[in-house]
């Protein structure tokens, strides 16, 4: 009897070894045939799955953004219940810069196919809709602050969400860079987090 193959599971070890080259040596060093050598399996099976490096590279900037999601809703989910609107921004954001278990390949991939998606609009559709999201979440949250009265009357949700959001996003970088450590990081999004949820 044929052997069965899973093909999610298939497009799945070979966007982690996309991720795993990314991250050790930036997109551009990335090849199909890189790809099958680090997946173990032949340049012919990844081109069953992806017909070009753009779909492939698409694909494992999804299954990243995918994993990353799922990983802070397991975090959400440990935490109190129900979690507070800090908690859950300080976990959202917090994700983007902490350390962990594949976190920093995660980071290291995200920054550069952030880069990449300059001027590949495929890749910077997937992006900003991820960016729309957390920003729609970040809003809804500084909202439900005000309503709690964590956060001040008079705040701007819009405004508020876009602040944290972009210094979250430049601590990451930095981070990333070694400009500063992981700790450090934290530390001023924590500042910054007390400020806006001082009620």
């Amino acid at each position: 009897m044929p052997k069965q193959v899973d093909h999610q599971q298939r497009r799945v070890q070979i966007a982690d070894a996309v991720c795993s080259l990314v991250s050790a040596r930036g997109l551009d060093a990335v090849s199909l045939r890189d790809v099958a050598a680090e997946a173990g399996i032949s340049m012919g099976r990844v081109q069953h799955y992806f017909r070009t490096k753009d779909e492939m590279l698409l694909f494992a900037l999804e299954y990243v953004g995918y994993r990353e999601v799922a990983r802070t809703l397991e975090l959400l989910e440990q935490a109190p219940e129900p979690p507070s609107p800090r908690v859950v921004v300080r976990t959202v954001l917090g994700g983007l810069i902490e350390d962990g278990p594949r976190s920093e390949e995660a980071q290291r991939v995200n920054v550069a196919f952030t880069a990449r998606a300059v001027v590949e609009p495929s890749l910077a559709a997937f992006l900003l809709q991820g960016y729309a999201d957390i920003q729609a979440l970040l809003e809804r949250m500084v909202g439900l602050g005000i309503n709690e009265g964590t956060v001040s009357a008079g705040t701007d949700p819009e405004w508020a969400a876009t602040e944290v959001f972009a210094l979250t996003d430049g601590l990451r970088v930095q981070a990333l860079l070694g400009h500063m450590t992981r700790d450090r990081a934290m530390t001023v999004l924590d500042a910054r987090l007390n400020r806006l949820f001082s009620g």
